[in-house]
């Protein structure tokens, strides 16, 4: 049986048999025992977004008392739930993300700890995900962005909108008021020339 650490654009923790392209954490929220999910979903406010692979190491997942491995379909899926890259395992990634995020926002020699307080406010709306107004139409935002509306979620891509789901993306138009489900000031780093890394079936959707 899947464990619950799939994590969706909204941020939620659930149980899905789709791998993930890329891991992360928000420290430690499980019991390694019964390798299951405590009450709370987060007890950290760096919320990062890791490699699955680096420099050979293995671990059996949510059996030690470390930090709780989360996966995601894509990296613009951790971005949506509020996740960043992280600085030990994508430090280079890490890095650019910080100089776009920093150009993005007008600010400068910005630390990890005061850009985790920024996304920590825009993700979280007393606990759960804060929806955003649209910084621009649909077909203006920046690539990477995810939009919610009825219900569904949607990546923009090529100004175009992909549906997303554990498995992947597909064509599908947005119906309906639309809300912004990736922080505000992500999609300004994305404005000022971040790409986050997609999912293979982004590319593979038909027009």
């Amino acid at each position: 049986m899947p464990l619950q650490n799939r994590v969706t654009p909204t941020g939620d923790i659930v149980a899905s048999e789709h791998r993930g392209t890329f891991t992360g954490n928000r420290g430690i929220i499980h019991d390694p025992a019964t390798r299951t999910l405590l009450n709370k979903r987060w007890s950290s406010p760096a919320w990062l977004t890791c490699v699955c692979e680096f420099r050979g190491r293995r671990r059996k997942v949510m059996s030690r008392q470390s930090w709780t491995e989360l996966f995601f379909l894509d990296e613009a899926t951790a971005f949506a739930a509020g996740h960043r890259p992280c600085f030990y395992c994508r430090r280079d990634d890490a890095k650019r993300f910080r100089s776009c995020w920093e150009s993005g926002n007008g600010v400068s020699d910005l630390s990890a700890k005061a850009m985790d307080a920024v996304l920590h406010a825009e993700r979280l709306d007393r606990g759960k995900k804060r929806l955003h107004p649209l910084l621009l139409p649909i077909a203006g935002l920046p690539d990477g962005t995810m939009v919610q509306a009825n219900g569904e979620t949607y990546l923009v891509a090529n100004g175009k909108t992909l549906r997303w789901s554990f498995a992947g993306y597909d064509r599908a138009d947005v119906t309906g008021p639309a809300m912004l489900l990736t922080p505000p000031s992500t999609v300004r780093a994305f404005e000022a020339g971040y790409r986050p890394v997609l999912h293979p079936s982004a590319a593979a959707a038909p027009d």
